[in-house]
């Protein structure tokens, strides 16, 4: 049962009770007092303070506007238990470390940031109005909200509910900002240098949190100037209230003025918080002093208790009709402002209504003290449905991340999936107090692991990509160095090539897919276009040639040798000139050539020329033939053949000359003496032709040394 302590200014014998020391008062009057006005006010610094909501500055204005979580005190001896708040934070998608998170900044706020603007406000701070759930709302919705309320004129009503909106605000910002940055990360191979977002809703909201802001700072400087004037008003009222008591006037017309002074002081508004006691004490001090003469006065005294019974007696009427309002929370506040009147505004009763009436109001003050507990119990169950809907949640987003995938589609279903879970956990509602940071810390893990598990996938697909990428480019840069070459014959195989190995390589990232194929596409196409329109030009000159060799590989066939070796030479000589002048057939019809050398070959042997020069003219024909069929791998393979038959030679030469040293003492008839220096004379005239070949194709292919 609640105890009525204000009232208590009689014992249960009816006699008075001195207010500092408890003891019974024996003929107080001002004569008698034997302590000075400064001791009084000394020993009143030590009176604790009582019951109720006490018309101080809240502290928060005492502190420079800094948020306190201590209470300013308490209607009655329950305590009341405010309905939880869930803060809300972002969740990640993209790689578990955000480089760039925002948090609202506190700096720039005014002095009086968190202030209360009056002893009612801070008692709605006390036991605050439930705040809407946002969890489910989207950011437009959010700065839509908070549009309405930053031009609320009472900015200490919509204070919770700013700071809902924007702790929800933040939240999904910072989702937001971490999947921006997530996709910046994948496209940049994991480095997130130089990532920037701009969110133009931001802009706005933070714009409008900022209005709302500067109108509760101008509340605060306000209230503070104010509180300065109040507690002027109120040391004015302690003075005189200090005087009347010390006073002998007449008892009614001090009855009357000590009245105006209650009024006067009810109406004088909060005052610093740190001067309460000191004021407040000094006031009770001497009201208890003034009734201390009153007592002299009985039938002054009875109308006082009289008219302070018809004034609780109102006050209990008006409980009685809060016991039956449907809004609660409506009701409290009220019964919290009777209780502050009750206890500081209306004197005290008799002692034979005393107990009554205080038990009648404590009663009633029980019972919507209990359905507003019934309220906090119901949204407690409520909360704990939540938090193991949460918890479900969690569970779910971790499985899902220990899942085994290889595949980029199934990835995106993964993704799809914790993405609905995301919105479920913003939609579940509130959860208990004491494990919601525990609870939004075991969420924030559970998505970050999950980005981390992803991010490792793409994280390896994109080093796969840049990898083929940059092969890709290499072949552009070769198709680009050959699509102008002239060389037909031997840049074809070669971009054949490099088509071929661009088939083999896999996929690069997407935004660079379509320029690099443009450009190794344009290359190819460049150098084939050239190419057959090379091939259409040359085409007929190479079937008129061939049709010329073939008339003159026909009249060949009279041609007879003079038996002058100089002239039957020179004449061969003469012929191989002109068909050579015929120039280049077509490749299906090379098989000419051959049937020419057949022709050359019969008549050398024909002449009279010794091996050497026989070869040598072979071979010379030979070369121009290559020469003049551009086949510049024939010439090429030609000339390391000529090199590796000089190597063989050399290295016979050294030999056999390394084993006659075996027999320098032998007799110079010999016959196998002889016959190796013999050997060794030939193969260095053979040496000495392969040599004179080499020269010769040196002269011809020289881009091929």
């Amino acid at each position: 049962m609640l105890e009525e302590k204000n009232d208590n200014l009689q014992n249960a014998d009816g006699e008075e009770l001195d207010p500092i020391t408890g003891s019974v008062l024996q003929d107080y009057s001002p004569e008698n007092e034997t302590e000075s006005t400064d001791a009084n006010d000394a020993s009143i610094t030590q009176i604790n303070e009582t019951e109720g909501q006490l018309p101080f500055a809240p502290e928060e204005v005492v502190n420079g506007g800094k948020e306190v979580e201590t209470a300013t005190g308490t209607e009655t001896d329950e305590t009341e238990t405010p309905v939880n708040e869930e803060p809300q934070a972002e969740v990640e998608i993209a790689p578990a470390e955000t480089a760039s998170e925002v948090t609202p900044s506190e700096d720039t706020a005014p002095v009086a940031e968190e202030a209360h603007a009056s002893e009612e406000e801070a008692h709605e701070e006390e036991h605050p109005e439930e705040v809407p759930d946002y969890g489910a709302h989207s950011m437009e919705e959010l700065t839509a909200e908070l549009e309405k309320l930053a031009v609320t004129e009472n900015v200490m009503s919509v204070k919770n509910h700013v700071e809902e909106l924007r702790r929800e605000f933040y939240a999904k910002y910072n989702h937001l900002i971490e999947e921006k940055k997530d996709e910046f990360s994948h496209e940049n191979n994991g480095d997130t240098t130089g990532f920037e977002y701009h969110f133009p809703l931001k802009n706005k909201f933070d714009a409008l949190y900022n209005q709302y802001r500067d109108k509760k700072s101008t509340h605060f400087k306000k209230m503070q100037t104010d509180l300065k004037g109040n507690f002027d008003k109120r040391l004015a009222i302690v003075e005189e209230l200090k005087n009347l008591a010390d006073g002998g006037e007449n008892m009614k017309d001090a009855l009357k003025q000590v009245n105006e002074l209650r009024e006067r002081w009810k109406n004088a508004g909060p005052i610093p918080r740190d001067k309460y006691n000191h004021v407040f004490n000094n006031f009770h001090f001497h009201i208890e002093r003034f009734y201390d003469h009153l007592h002299l006065d009985r039938e002054a005294r009875d109308l006082d208790f009289k008219h302070n019974l018809e004034q609780k007696q109102k006050i209990v009427a008006r409980v009685e009709d809060l016991v039956n309002e449907p809004d609660v929370n409506k009701a409290f506040r009220e019964l919290q402002a009777l209780h502050k009147i009750w206890k500081e505004e209306i004197g005290p009763v008799s002692r034979d209504h005393r107990e009554e009436i205080w038990n009648r109001f404590s009663e009633l003050t029980k019972q919507i003290h209990d359905k507003r507990e019934a309220i906090f119990a119901k949204s407690r169950e409520a909360e704990q449905e939540n938090l193991e809907n949460k918890q479900d949640i969690i569970a779910r987003i971790n499985a899902i991340a220990s899942e085994k995938i290889a595949v980029h589609s199934a990835w995106q279903g993964q993704i799809d999936r914790i993405e609905s879970l995301r919105d479920q956990f913003f939609k579940a509602g509130k959860v208990p107090l004491e494990v919601n940071e525990d609870t939004w810390a075991a969420f924030k893990a559970a998505v970050r692991n999950f980005n981390t598990v992803k991010n490792s996938f793409y994280k390896d697909i994109k080093k796969d990509q840049q990898t083929n990428l940059n092969r890709k480019l290499e072949l552009v840069e070769k198709a680009n160095a050959l699509k102008d070459n002239e060389d037909f014959e031997t840049t074809t195989p070669v971009m054949k090539q490099i088509q071929d190995e661009w088939k083999t390589i896999g996929h690069v990232p997407r935004k660079y897919s379509d320029s690099v194929w443009k450009d190794f596409k344009g290359a190819c196409n460049h150098y084939f276009d050239r190419l057959h329109a090379k091939r259409n030009e040359a085409n007929s000159e190479e079937i008129e040639a061939f049709d010329k060799k073939k008339e003159y590989l026909d009249s060949l066939k009279d041609f007879e040798l003079t038996g002058d070796h100089r002239t039957d030479l020179d004449a061969i000589k003469k012929h191989i000139e002109n068909w050579k002048s015929f120039g280049r057939v077509p490749q299906a019809r090379r098989h000419i050539e051959g049937k020419f050398n057949k022709i050359l070959d019969a008549l050398f042997d024909k002449l009279s020329l010794s091996k050497k020069e026989t070869d040598m003219v072979k071979f010379s024909n030979r070369l121009e033939q290559l020469s003049e069929g551009d086949d510049n791998r024939g010439l090429q393979n030609e000339q390391l053949f000529i090199m590796r038959k000089i190597d063989e030679i050399q290295a016979e030469i050294f030999q056999l000359e390394n084993n006659i040293q075996f027999f320098s003492n032998a007799k110079g008839n010999n016959p196998f003496v002889n016959e190796v220096k013999k050997n060794i004379e030939r193969h260095k005239e053979e040496l000495k032709t392969w040599k004179d070949k080499l020269k010769q194709i040196r002269s011809i292919n020289k881009p091929q040394e």
